[in-house]
């Protein structure tokens, strides 16, 4: 699922993600961005992510740009 980051704090990697289909908030699991790109997030930075056993987001991976609409520039 995609969405959007709505705070993070890289001191101690909590966080909130808010799911794009229907604004649900979901915070970050411990180990959220562990293996990923992301050495830490920023607000309104797009994401996709997984759901853990707990209901909590993780497996983050850079968000589309596509569903925001953005022109095509080529």
């Amino acid at each position: 699922m995609q969405g959007v980051v709505k705070s993070y704090d890289p001191g101690t990697g909590d966080g909130i993600l808010v799911r794009e289909s229907d604004l649900a908030e979901f915070d970050l699991a411990d180990n959220a961005i562990e293996g990923s790109i992301f050495r830490m997030l920023r607000q309104g930075q797009r994401v996709v992510f997984d759901l853990d056993g707990d209901g909590r987001a993780t497996g983050l991976c850079l968000g589309s740009e596509v569903d925001m609409g953005t022109p095509d520039l080529t």
